[in-house]
């Protein structure tokens, strides 16, 4: 059998996948419930501030408190609303118009159960949709153009979550090194070149998904050899959520014909000690927005070709409990991140935090359905005409949020 180097294997068998129509999604989940209402803070409402006596953050125009970030004060996005400090490192987005968020948000289920209601938001589903799989897996099927290629759906994590299942491909992967051959004593290009003689030049749709895997694993191979450039490793936050961002950030630049990729940040269930400027929430929150800010950073010019849409299952009960934490809710916010999203604004029907307008038994009420965000993104920005197929039934906001690609 003749020799075939990495070389000729990639000349011989890659047939670079055409890239997206659309952006990259990148989906960041906040597992455990995140608390909106002190992420992006209704700091005009008087009703805020009795409820949380001991977790409210402060007024923007409050005294600075010492040795606290951002002087434990509220930073003010609008003169209505505004981020709590530990997301300082998103101002910039924010300024420049490509951050936005949706508050009071939800989806249908109001169990209050983590299980069942990331069940429900990573499905897309509603109380009469019976739809299966994922949504973004849906997303993948009725999109058109160019089939999926190899690497189109990226969870870094160890499973591959609700979200992408029923995706064409599907990869789960902690890190890009990963991907790659094994094989007995450093075998791995040997068994690539006899896998390439095997899937030759042949039109069966088998053989071009193989030269497909094959190009595309050379490929990784190649761009987990070369260093980061200067600066880049350095910007995101240590741990397993920087460096999950660090990887889909790599792959966005490496131009693999990456379409969504799914990042978990879990820590979000304050039922005890949450902190107000400080502690536990602050914390998610500071690795959260240091995170998100690295990656903008990171990705260059192809900021403009993603679009990044942070969610959670379900919000925080308004009071605070006896414990100095939160119950599980129903509403909280979201946001949308990217070079095509119209922001620098609050977006949403705010009910207000009045006795008469919350939901029983006292958690800010859902006025907009999360499904009608992700159907704005999906048309708009990832060249989706049929998202009735993706959400069926749900409409978009009508809001503007984001610019339409192309």
């Amino acid at each position: 059998m003749p020799v075939i180097t990495r070389r000729k294997l990639f000349q011989a068998v890659f047939n670079p996948a055409q890239g997206p129509s659309g952006d990259v999604l990148v989906t960041v989940f906040l597992r455990g419930g995140a608390d909106g209402l002190n992420i992006v803070v209704p700091h005009t409402d008087e009703a805020y501030y009795r409820a949380r006596p001991g977790i409210a953050l402060t007024r923007p125009d409050a005294k600075a408190a010492k040795g606290v970030p951002g002087g434990g004060r509220v930073i003010d996005l609008d003169g209505r609303f505004g981020f709590h400090p530990a997301l300082e490192p998103l101002l910039p987005a924010w300024q420049a118009g490509e951050l936005a968020v949706a508050h009071a948000v939800g989806s249908e289920d109001a169990t209050r159960s983590h299980f069942e209601a990331q069940d429900w938001m990573e499905r897309g589903a509603g109380t009469e949709s019976g739809v299966s799989g994922g949504w973004i897996a849906r997303h993948l099927r009725s999109r058109r153009g160019t089939p999926p290629g190899a690497l189109a759906a990226v969870a870094i994590g160890p499973t591959v979550p609700e979200s992408l299942r029923g995706a064409p491909a599907a990869t789960a992967l902690e890190s890009l090194e990963e991907l790659r051959l094994h094989g007995d004593g450093g075998q791995g290009p040997q068994l690539a070149g006899v896998l390439a003689s095997l899937y030759g030049d042949g039109d069966d749709p088998l053989l071009r998904a193989g030269r497909e895997t094959l190009g595309v694993m050379e490929s990784v191979r190649k761009l987990v050899s070369e260093p980061f450039a200067p600066g880049h490793s350095k910007e995101f936050p240590y741990g397993h959520f920087g460096h999950s961002l660090g990887q889909v950030a790599r792959l966005v630049r490496a131009d693999l014909g990456l379409e969504a990729a799914t990042i978990d940040l879990g820590g979000w269930d304050t039922h005890f000690v949450q902190g107000s400027a400080t502690g536990l929430q602050a914390d998610r929150l500071g690795e959260l927005a240091r995170g998100l800010a690295a990656f903008r950073t990171d990705v260059g010019d192809r900021w403009k070709d993603v679009t990044i849409v942070v969610m959670t299952e379900f919000g925080r009960r308004l009071q605070e409990n006896t414990s100095l934490g939160t119950d599980h809710g129903r509403a909280s916010a979201m946001f949308v991140l990217g070079g095509g999203v119209v922001g620098g604004r609050v977006y949403g029907d705010w009910p207000g935090l009045a006795p008469e307008s919350l939901e029983v038994p006292g958690d800010l009420r859902v006025t907009t359905d999360y499904r009608s965000v992700l159907a704005d993104v999906l048309e708009a920005r990832l060249a989706n005409d049929r998202v009735d197929a993706v959400f069926p039934g749900v409409k978009g906001t009508g809001w503007g949020l984001v610019r339409r690609r192309g």
